[in-house]
């Protein structure tokens, strides 16, 4: 059996998607550390609760949003509840799941933190590249993720 290896031009653009995902997510830690003492993992928690109704979503649908595993969720949250800026109750649909709702100390730290991660996020992505380049990594990212999860069932949908 013969291995079909990338091409020269796969391969580069591969090496700098991994050099990519490796430096920016430690790029916008380093800035969410400093600015609130947080990881980008809760930090985005923390915004997907923001952003839904009543700051409120399910544990299943958060980790989904969040593009967390449950597990992974569950120990994040339970950081962010020491803190004080959420809180679990029982969902009231079906008292089954828990719901993760942001608290008004939560919310006050989006707000103190978005503008400093919005910036970080335009310097270390967008400063760097065209519209027109912006629009190809999108159409590019997003067939990506229509071949990783085709069902939609893995991460949040505009």
């Amino acid at each position: 059996m013969s291995t079909e290896w990338l091409d020269d031009q796969q391969q580069r653009t591969w090496r700098a998607w991994l050099a990519v995902a490796e430096l920016l997510p430690r790029t916008l830690d380093a800035q969410l550390q400093r600015d609130a003492g947080l990881s980008h993992a809760a930090y985005v928690v923390l915004a997907m609760l923001s952003e839904a109704p009543d700051r409120s979503r399910r544990m299943s649908d958060l980790a989904r949003v969040a593009n967390q595993s449950q597990s992974r969720l569950s120990h994040t949250v339970a950081r962010l509840e020491e803190r004080g800026w959420v809180h679990r109750v029982r969902a009231t649909e079906d008292r089954r799941g828990n719901v993760a709702v942001l608290t008004d100390a939560g919310w006050d730290v989006v707000q103190r933190v978005a503008p400093g991660h919005v910036a970080a996020v335009r310097e270390g992505v967008f400063a760097a590249l065209t519209r027109e380049q912006t629009l190809a990594l999108e159409e590019a990212l997003t067939a990506v993720l229509e071949r990783l999860d085709p069902d939609h069932t893995l991460r949040a949908v505009d």
